[in-house]
């Protein structure tokens, strides 16, 4: 007895030695801290190659500003790209597009309640440039200007990115964010701020905060990117040691979420909302703290396995013939305070339904907490939670850098580990077997609580929809606990989708292009299978399959009635089995495929792994030949789109989109809107669509099937043999058509009105038929470029009238030459017209003068860095090689494009602005409804913020 009680002891001891084991570093990242209590994290990355990421963590946002610096950590933000030492004014976006960063697409920043972060990609094509990337992320630290000029041009910036903001979803959120931040700072410190304050503040307000928190003890800078580690590291010593923390630095204090006895319950409405939800959180009783053992790591990872089962059921209940909710799910995490996590749930639900939404979500998770799981349930969360993280660990050599630099953010911030992936994989391998349902029910039962509870319902304000009262949701926390629940049942598990069978089909040819590295194969069903072997990425396979004709070769009355029903055919399953089957079937393999019957086109599209290639096939051969006929999947997709589309009109933006389209295609009969209506509903023909569907894949000779990425050619083949080689085949060919119908062109202005908010929206549009050439297309993309770049110097730098805005240009080949131009951009009303001619002004000039040398220059080198990138994606390669065969545009485009944006003059693109800008503009305002001037005048009024207050 005494033997077996020691080994016992010794066997504890070595498993408790084991998980108070620290989580590691990842060795691959270096990382240190100056004297002055700066961070850096330095890690080489090769891909994209000679591109490296910055970023800038300040460990400091609005929850730190003062009474009368409401909104202005946010400003400071914006300061960093108005001013710098080194880049006075607004040099620093210039001298950035020069060398390929584009603004907004590339370089940004965002604040936060806790942390202000600054992003910084740059190309190392060119020598200094890496430097340069330096001296940027060195001056946003600590050597903003903060002149008196730019702090006061900006305010008309961030006040119309304020704009941008109001609406139903504003107005609500100010009523219920007292309940949901309860007691806490968060809630009077949104980022956005106040608009009095950003109006009236006074200048040395904001240079207060920037010298109060950006300082290098809250500072990290991040450094990932093809680059000699050890140089960089020294040059961050030599150019971020100097710099001092304050005498007397500020403290920086953490805020909490404070727990509260009491449920706290939301119900808000307006007639302006365009949704409706319901949202529950269940606040945890203790603070959060990072993970910093393994034993915390694997709590971690049980939790995901936990929700996931979770998930999993409420996703069967959404993919039923009778759903109760749109959208569902719930999740254990991060509340808006860093220390304070919660289980939380979300539903978005049909309008009047929020009440029975919550009874759903509580129910589930009430019978998770009575009944537990099952060990099917588990399995099949386990094989997601690790198929997830294999996919990534498969691809770890060819991680992008981008997807790094966050993470390393994160553990500056809130301590999150970063052990790598290769430990993180083999760390879950391990645990996962071990993981047990009495653990998991364990989890479910902590999650839940009966006090820090909060509950939030939002949705449109109508006479005919009555919303719950709080004593009625408190009331159906009380029911669920005593309802009469069920455990789950487990629903039968697809051994295989399709049945086994011999395939005959062959390959009659075979063809290689050399230069862009691909092989057709034609079968003998007449089907080409297109193939391009990568190793972009070591575990991904992207594929599409597509056939000429789409609805344009089905005849109008038709195609109104069935254009609402194909995206819903999928719903239905295939092979008898449910689409909830198929999820389940699906559960951990990585595997996505979708039908689509689209203007022009039929087909399918997706992505999967080298080992779930043979799944996604199946997949692919089902769609082809045994969709399901399923008048109740329909229904209930009917439902959910109704639920999710009825009240968009309610939404400016989108009432504005949809009835400028309905203007510009009045002549078309086939257009009638971005949404199906009630009445579009019941003139749709499901059974039509269907009919129409399976006529259009029972002739896979009519199509071509593409698959880029990392492909074992011997695997493959038996796929494509067994797959795609045995789909029906009719021999017929189709092609897609004109229908004739034309969008409106000529001089038309029409403003629409909607909404109460003072905000506007400004589209000003040239299109027409046009001859389609190569060469003119892609200058009418570099106009749009180039205008962009005027817009934003000229709307928001100058005039400080917009927060963002550009244009765009180009021109299509099918199933007519057109040629299309726009510019667009948001703006308070009182403006609109005025901007609108400044717009037209700068446009006038580029038309009569061509642009600056200097504009198509930065076209030119954020390109170049763009294509460098996008030539080693997958999904680009799939794109070009399906457009030839849409449009049978030159196939060898995707590798000459370097050359032709080189050969693009100043005089091309003043020509297409010449030649297609000048034959008649569609200029289309949206206002606010009528009353709206005088809501401006009261808003407008000036409130003193005296300095220093």
């Amino acid at each position: 007895m005494k033997t077996i009680l020691s080994s016992f002891a010794v066997v504890f001891c070595l498993t408790a030695n084991v998980f108070a084991q620290n989580i590691p570093m990842d060795p691959s990242v270096k990382t240190g801290t100056l004297p002055n209590g700066m961070k850096y994290y330095i890690k080489k990355n090769t891909l994209p190659e000679k591109k490296v990421d910055f970023r800038l963590a300040i460990n400091a946002g609005s929850i730190l500003e003062d009474e009368n610096q409401r909104g202005l950590a946010h400003f400071m933000e914006h300061m960093n790209f108005n001013g710098t030492k080194n880049f006075p004014d607004n040099k620093l976006v210039d001298f950035l597009q020069s060398i390929g960063v584009k603004f907004g697409q590339h370089l940004n920043a965002y604040t936060s309640f806790d942390e202000t972060v600054y992003m910084l990609p740059v190309p190392l094509d060119k020598p200094g440039n890496l430097d340069a990337g330096l001296k940027v992320m060195e001056d946003w630290a600590f050597n903003a200007t903060l002149s008196d000029e730019q702090i006061n041009k900006e305010r008309g910036v961030v006040l119309e990115e304020l704009r941008l903001g109001l609406g139903p979803d504003k107005r609500m959120m100010d009523k219920y964010l007292p309940k949901l931040l309860y007691n806490s700072q968060y809630a009077n410190r949104l980022p956005i701020g106040k608009k009095e304050v950003l109006q009236n503040f006074s200048l040395d307000v904001i240079r207060k905060f920037h010298q109060d928190w950006y300082r290098p003890d809250l500072m990290a800078i991040v450094v990932v990117g093809d680059i000699n580690v050890d140089e960089v590291e020294k040059k961050i010593k030599d150019n971020f040691s100097s710099y001092k923390n304050p005498t007397k630095p500020r403290e920086r204090k953490t805020f909490d979420l404070p727990n509260h006895k009491e449920t706290l319950v939301a119900v808000e409405t307006d007639p302006d909302a365009t949704n409706s939800m319901v949202q529950f959180i269940m606040k945890d009783s203790e603070a959060y703290q990072p993970d910093v053992t393994v034993e915390q790591y694997n709590q971690s990872v049980l939790e995901n396995v936990t929700t996931t089962m979770l998930n999993n059921r409420l996703r069967e209940l959404i993919n039923s013939n009778n759903p109760p909710f749109t959208f569902g799910s719930v999740y254990h995490g991060g509340t808006y305070a860093r220390s304070k996590e919660a289980f939380q749930g979300f539903a978005m639900v049909k309008e009047g339904n929020q009440l029975n939404a919550l009874k759903i979500l509580l129910e589930e998770v009430e019978r998770a907490k009575r009944f537990g799981f099952t060990q099917t349930e588990l399995d099949r969360a386990k094989s997601q939670v690790i198929s997830d993280i294999e996919r990534t660990y498969n691809n770890r050599d060819k991680t992008e850098s981008r997807m790094l630099v966050d993470e390393y953010v994160r553990n500056f911030l809130e301590q999150e580990p970063m052990p790598g992936i290769a430990w993180e994989y083999e760390d879950t391998k391990k645990f996962l077997p071990t993981v047990t349902l009495a653990q998991t029910n364990d989890v479910i039962k902590k999650f839940v609580k009966d006090d820090s509870r909060v509950v939030i319902l939002t949705g449109p304000k109508k006479d005919n929809v009555t919303m719950p009262t709080e004593a009625m949701v408190l009331t159906t926390f009380e029911g669920v606990k005593m309802a009469d629940l069920k455990p789950y049942q487990e629903k039968a598990t697809i051994k295989g989708l399709v049945k086994p069978f011999k395939s005959e089909g062959k390959i009659a040819k075979t063809e290689t292009d050399a230069k862009l590295g691909t092989t057709t194969w034609t079968l003998s069903n007449g089907a080409k299978v297109i193939f391009k072997k990568t190793d972009f990425k070591d575990d991904e396979i992207v594929f599409s399959a597509k056939s000429l004709g789409g609805s344009s070769l089905i005849p109008d009355a038709e195609f109104n009635k069935t254009q609402f029903a194909y995206a819903a055919l999928s719903e239905a399953g295939v092979g008898g089995y449910s689409k909830s089957d198929l999820t389940n079937y699906l559960a951990g393999k990585q595997v996505s495929v979708n039908p689509s019957i689209g203007p022009m086109t039929e087909g399918i599209s997706g992505r999967t792994t080298r080992k779930d290639l043979g799944t996604a096939m199946e997949l692919i051969y089902a769609y082809f030949t045994s969709l399901n006929y399923n008048p109740d999947a329909f229904n209930a997709y009917k439902e959910k789109q109704s639920a999710m589309l009825n009240n968009l009109n309610s939404n400016p933006q989108f009432y504005f989109s949809n009835e400028h389209a309905k203007f510009i295609n009045q002549k078309n009969p086939r257009f009638i809107g971005f949404i199906p209506m009630e009445k579009d509903w019941a003139n749709t023909d499901y059974k039509k669509a269907y009919d129409i569907y399976k006529e259009k894949f029972t002739n896979a000779g009519n199509f071509q099937f593409y698959f880029v990425g990392n492909i074992d050619e011997a695997q493959f083949k038996n796929e494509v043999l067994q797959y795609i080689a045995s789909l029906p085949s009719t021999g017929k060919s189709t092609m897609f058509k004109d229908t004739g119908y034309r969008p409106m062109t000529g001089d038309y202005t029409k403003i629409y009105k909607k909404g109460k908010d003072p905000k506007s929206m400004v589209t000003i549009a040239y299109s027409g038929e046009a001859s389609y050439n190569e060469k003119e297309a892609l200058a009418l993309e570099a106009l749009g470029q180039v205008v962009t770049i005027k817009v934003i110097e000229k709307l928001r730098e100058d005039e400080s009238g917009i927060y963002g805005g550009g244009a765009r240009g180009g021109m299509s080949k099918v199933p007519y030459g057109t040629y299309n131009f726009s510019i667009s951009f948001p703006c308070g009303p009182e403006n609109a017209e005025k901007l609108t001619k400044s717009a037209l002004v700068e446009l006038q000039k580029l038309i009569d003068k061509g642009p600056e040398q200097k504009d198509l220059d930065k076209y030119k080198e954020g390109e170049y860095n763009d294509n460098k990138t996008n030539m080693r994606d997958n999904g680009y390669w799939m794109n070009s090689l399906t457009k030839n065969q849409l449009d049978g545009s030159d196939k060898y485009e995707i590798l000459n494009y370097q050359e032709k944006v080189k050969a693009l003059t100043v005089k091309d693109v003043q020509d297409v602005a010449k030649k297609y800008l000048s034959k008649g503009r569609i200029v289309a305002t949206l206002m606010p409804e009528d009353g709206w001037e005088n809501a401006k005048k009261e808003e407008t009024k000036p409130v003193a913020v005296g300095a220093g207050n």
